[in-house]
């Protein structure tokens, strides 16, 4: 009877089977749901903000906040034009303005001016916003410096892998680099590939870790090219894109290393899928020349291959081949 394959990376057995799929992103997030947990609206709602860009994040709050000042302007409105006094000292001719610049000084906290509200509702609606204001901003305040204090990997990988020439036969490749300004050290990757097999007659989706030509480095201050050669001990071995893509091959990745800045480790993930993977290709040098003997590379060539003939890596080479064959 065949040993069971308990190399599955922790997705299950049952779940490798059964997922047609590929299993992580691009991006490096798991191509998975849950149900049964709830909507979780908040703590979605707070990944999100933690996650996305400065430029967008920085509008969400400035129209979340304008929002908020539209709608209590309304509701001044609602309570007529007396509801609001003082505004004849400031300028403001139009209700709405008035009301709104009203607002803004209650929820802001910088303070109304010469306005001020009349009537015991207009002052209940001040007591409401005067708690919503402060509440929003010490909130909003708290995302910014989440969201500054977080440690979070900078690591971009290329967008394509690639099975190119190594050492007189041929090795699939990626790059990666440290797209931030903090320093990292200490870096690991780690290469496992799924993809399906033949098993006692039957096809079943297998893992097998690949073996690196280096899978640590302690300084990663420029790109790192990612090589597992393939050879005689390679899962690889002999491997054609024809094959890769009856496989339905999936080249799962996950980079580890130290910030230097916040001393702690962050990771990124990604994986190429089989249609993912160019072939007489070899991935073209990062290197620039520089006027002050500095090691220098140009993060724009990350992605740029260079076409080889065709023939140089789509067919096994002789270091695939066992000894003694």
């Amino acid at each position: 009877m065949t040993e069971p394959n308990l190399n599955d990376l922790g997705f299950g057995q049952v779940a490798a089977q059964q997922v047609h799929g590929r299993f992580l992103l691009k991006d490096g997030s798991p191509n998975s749901r849950k149900y049964g947990l709830g909507s979780r609206r908040w703590a979605r709602f707070y990944r999100r903000a933690l996650d996305m860009h400065w430029p967008p994040f920085l509008l969400w709050l400035l129209g979340l906040e304008l929002l908020a000042n539209g709608i209590f302007a309304l509701a001044y409105l609602a309570l007529g034009p007396a509801a609001i006094d003082g505004a004849a000292a400031m300028g403001l001719a139009d209700p709405f303005l008035r009301a709104f610049g009203f607002s803004v000084g209650v929820f802001t906290t910088v303070g109304t001016g010469p306005m001020h509200a009349v009537g015991s509702t207009a002052n209940w609606l001040v007591v409401l916003e005067s708690f919503a204001g402060p509440l929003y901003l010490v909130a909003g305040g708290g995302l910014m410096i989440a969201r500054l204090m977080r440690p979070r990997s900078r690591v971009r990988f290329s967008h394509l892998g690639a099975i190119a020439p190594y050492r007189g036969g041929r090795g699939f490749m990626f790059r990666l680099i440290n797209a931030g300004l903090s320093e990292m050290s200490e870096t690991g990757v780690e290469v496992n590939l799924a993809w399906y097999e033949d098993v006692g007659g039957r096809r079943e989706r297998r893992f097998h870790k690949l073996a690196l030509e280096r899978d640590v480095v302690e300084f990663f201050t420029l790109h790192w090219t990612v090589v597992h050669p393939i050879d005689a001990a390679s899962p690889l071995r002999g491997v054609t894109p024809e094959q890769l893509r009856d496989a339905a091959a999936e080249f799962l990745v996950v980079a580890t290393g130290l910030d230097d800045t916040f001393a702690a480790r962050v990771s990124a993930r990604t994986s190429y899928s089989w249609d993912e993977v160019r072939w007489d290709v070899s991935f073209a040098s990062m290197f620039v020349a520089s006027v002050d003997d500095t090691l220098t590379i140009d993060v724009d060539r990350l992605d740029r291959l260079d076409r080889l003939p065709q023939g140089a890596t789509s067919l096994p080479l002789p270091p695939e081949v066992p000894a003694g064959v």
